[in-house]
């Protein structure tokens, strides 16, 4: 059974999956372009940061960054190689927008890539409702991202 779960993005095997995420990153897009954040800044105040587990495996990890308002925006949305394919990136973002609409937040964003790596993030947002919108936040054009947002209505 996987179970998600708020997490500590220091521990040893988050570390390198994030570092693995973020070397991946760099090497499809641009440095200025890279907007994804490392251990240290995903322990921030204002951001939380689940990680899905089987048996104690890791299998993936997620954040939500609380925005100015009453926004957020979906931060380090990552799964293991052997997780791919198993519905666990969905079970993330599920649980991140349980939390976002439990917290009453109107908008979750998002920035990803542009490039075809990141096509397979892009499809599984817009199946969960995401639409391309405009920058956000302190977000600028750039034809390496594309933003991304979804509405949350009062429930």
């Amino acid at each position: 059974m996987v179970d998600i779960a708020r997490d500590d993005p220091a521990r040893a095997d988050v570390r390198q999956l994030l570092d693995e995420h973020l070397a991946d990153m760099f090497a499809t897009s641009p440095a200025d372009s890279v907007h994804a954040l490392d251990h240290s800044a995903l322990s921030a105040p204002g951001i939380t940061f689940w990680t899905a587990r089987e048996d104690g495996v890791l299998l993936g990890c997620g954040a939500l960054k609380e925005l100015a308002g009453h926004d957020g925006e979906l931060k380090s949305m990552r799964t293991t190689p052997a997780a791919r394919g198993r519905g666990i990136a969905a079970m993330l973002l599920a649980r991140i927008l349980a939390e976002a609409r439990h917290r009453r937040l109107e908008t979750l964003y998002l920035e990803t890539g542009a490039e075809d790596f990141f096509a397979p993030a892009r499809r599984l947002y817009g199946r969960h409702g995401f639409s391309v919108c405009p920058p956000f936040a302190d977000y600028t054009l750039d034809p390496h991202s594309v933003f991304m947002c979804l509405p949350l209505p009062p429930q």
